[in-house]
């Protein structure tokens, strides 16, 4: 996708570094940041430089790569993959990645390794591009039967970041958005501007306005009354990890959203590659619910009129703050999974329905 009309993916590697966009900076400022050993990379996990399940995993699995440029030592490479996994603990994306890339790289000589971990990186990461396409592609259909109906602008509301930010290109929720737009379809975004971070608003709304889609940002807590109004036609939102039988876990406030859908009559999708369905576990209990830094939300950051950037506390400094990431939408409320595959129902028979 772009931005000041030139086309960038979220990652690529170029003379033996990792090159990411600092996602901390946006929309603010536009800064290219070099990832050199895999320290970088955990920090850019940990701090959020880069996120989103897709670019998580596949920023790992170039940490691995880092980490044999580092120190090719199989303890070392065991350590670096140990250390990814635990940098941020609820997307699923992350730990596939890295299985994925120390099943490839097992037993390998050492004079191999770096080729042949280079080009696992690789493929992870063109394969999620291809995957957010198709599912842009699949879940075009939705759109298009919504604007043949009505005969007018579809308005669409998501949550969050899962746009082309959050994975390599496309996005998972903005890909079919992206879709409709270059077919001509009239569609409007409701960008729920995601606190404490607000990543809707600094991210989605951001890659919005630099495809020239129209959008508009919203309070967290503003998308049940425009569903009682009847101004949201669909909810489209992305997942960090969805269990087999359909339980989605996505940004905070998700669950919220998809309660609000539900009693208005909104039809209320999950987009997802398949690499964010975890095939282990279907009691949501068992996921590790990520608890960030109080101070994300005693604190709000900014541009000033100088356009430096800057933090302002603006809770009481004696109060205390609970910052949950995120929560976990029960399958009876989602109205289908929209993946590279297809469009299933929530549930263990329509997933191993697309994946046998």
């Amino acid at each position: 996708m772009k931005i000041e009309g030139k086309s960038y993916k979220t990652i690529w590697f170029e003379n033996n570094l990792v090159k990411i966009i600092d996602q901390t900076k946006l929309p603010h400022q536009f800064i290219i940041k070099d990832l050199k050993t895999v320290k970088d990379a955990i920090n850019a996990i940990k701090t959020m430089k880069v996120r989103g399940a897709p670019l998580i995993g596949a920023t790992a699995a170039y940490g691995l790569v880092l980490s044999i440029i580092e120190n090719n030592d199989l303890s070392f490479l065991k350590k670096s993959s140990e250390e990814l996994i635990a940098s941020r603990p609820t997307a699923i994306n992350l730990k596939w990645a890295v299985d994925r890339m120390m099943k490839k790289l097992s037993g390998v000589n050492d004079e191999d390794i770096l080729k042949i971990a280079l080009d696992e990186a690789k493929a992870i990461k063109e394969e999620d591009e291809k995957f957010c396409k198709n599912i842009g592609l699949h879940g075009l259909k939705i759109i298009e039967e919504i604007a043949n109906n009505k005969k007018d602008t579809v308005n669409i509301l998501t949550h969050c970041n899962a746009g082309w930010l959050a994975t390599i290109d496309w996005g998972t929720a903005t890909s079919p958005i992206y879709h409709a737009h270059q077919k001509g379809i009239k569609v409007h975004v409701w960008v729920d501007e995601t606190r404490p971070r607000n990543q809707g608003a600094n991210l989605t709304s951001y890659e919005l306005n630099e495809e020239g889609i129209s959008n508009t940002v919203i309070t967290d807590n503003a998308g049940g009354i425009l569903m009682q109004r009847g101004e949201v036609d669909m909810c489209i939102v992305g997942t960090d990890r969805t269990l087999f039988n359909g339980d989605v876990c996505n940004k905070i406030g998700t669950y919220l959203k998809a309660l609000s859908a539900k009693d208005n009559n909104v039809p209320f999708y999950v987009a997802l590659p398949s690499s964010t369905i975890d095939w282990s576990i279907k009691d949501h209990r068992q996921i590790p619910i990520e608890e960030r830094n109080s101070e994300e939300l005693s604190h709000v950051e900014g541009i000033d009129e100088n356009n430096e950037i800057k933090k302002v506390r603006i809770y009481p400094q004696k109060s205390k703050s609970l910052n949950l990431a995120f929560d976990v939408t029960p399958a009876e409320l989602v109205t289908g999974l929209i993946t590279e595959k297809g469009i299933c129902e929530a549930s263990e028979k329509g997933l191993k329905g697309l994946f046998k």
